[in-house]
């Protein structure tokens, strides 16, 4: 696998010779003081270009980088509507392992995006067109304190959606019980739970992307109740990791709100759980609800 130096040598070699790269810059967790380092850290490169259209015309250029496990160009796919108004994208993964997400910038859309992330570092400038940044820092992605609006909204969600899990598991419909629970009710449990973390370290920290690092910060047995929430592909484990989630999110909720000064749904946690465990208990052939 080649090294962090031969990597960064490479980037920068081909910007030096391309008189149409005109600038270089870093993102992302190799430009993050804070950030864990491992062998599968991307390398978020962005290249300030002029002639943008002479690049895309053949995107055979991005061979010099080394050979290519696979490459991805996300403007140019249509499952996924473009972003980066008038930027365009190489993701490419190498066969020795390494990967360079890079940016092709025009240089008429620099003011309006760079330094927009607070984790940028200047590699090369060749203009001296580029104004100083600070230091990077990870600010723009620490947990921020919830408002009482954002904590109510989070705790609807949460409660909200945990029917729509029931009423797939009772219908034997898995796959949409999973999803929502998956992809609605845990990210309320994550955002809570990152609350808390934030009230226990003064909000000065990330917990990464999708909480990734909460682990380093939660008590041994929360971390033990998360990890009771995730489900095999069975009716009851999924019945059991829901009401994991429950419990879960009414201890860690009740704490955050105490400490905000905040007003707890007490009355529809009551209300849900208990539909939720009449649910989970009601015949297939059952007529009504109640």
């Amino acid at each position: 696998m080649r090294s962090e130096q031969e990597m960064l040598d490479l980037i920068l070699g081909v910007a030096r010779q391309d008189e149409r790269i005109r600038a270089v810059w870093m993102n992302g967790s190799r430009a993050n003081p804070r950030a864990p380092r491992d062998i599968f850290q991307d390398y978020d490169i962005a290249y300030l270009v002029d002639d943008m259209s002479s690049f895309l015309k053949d995107h055979s250029w991005v061979d010099v980088f080394g050979e290519r496990l696979i490459m991805q160009m996300p403007e140019e796919m249509t499952l996924v509507p473009p972003e980066l108004e008038g930027w365009f994208a190489y993701l490419m993964l190498f066969t020795d392992g390494n990967r360079i997400d890079l940016t092709l910038v025009p240089l008429k859309l620099k003011d309006k995006h760079f330094g927009s992330d607070k984790l940028t570092v200047v590699l090369l400038d060749k203009d001296s067109s580029l104004p100083p940044l600070p230091s990077p820092t990870d600010e723009d992605y620490w947990v921020r304190p919830p408002s009482a609006q954002l904590f109510a909204d989070c705790c609807n969600e949460f409660w909200w959606v945990s029917t729509y899990v029931a009423k797939g598991l009772w219908r034997q419909e898995i796959i949409y019980a999973k999803a929502h629970l998956d992809q609605h009710v845990r990210p309320m449990l994550i955002k809570m739970l990152e609350w808390r973390v934030g009230i226990k370290t003064g909000f000065a920290l990330s917990t990464g992307k999708f909480g990734k690092y909460l682990e380093k910060y939660l008590p041994k047995e929360d971390w033990q109740a998360l990890m009771s929430t995730y489900a095999s592909g069975s009716y009851d484990d999924t019945w059991r990791a829901l009401l994991a989630a429950c419990r879960l999110f009414r201890r860690i909720a009740q704490v955050v709100a105490a400490h905000f000064g905040y007003l707890y749904p007490l009355t529809d946690d009551e209300r849900v759980y208990a539909y939720l465990q009449h649910v989970r208990e009601l015949p297939r052939d059952a007529a009504g609800i109640y």
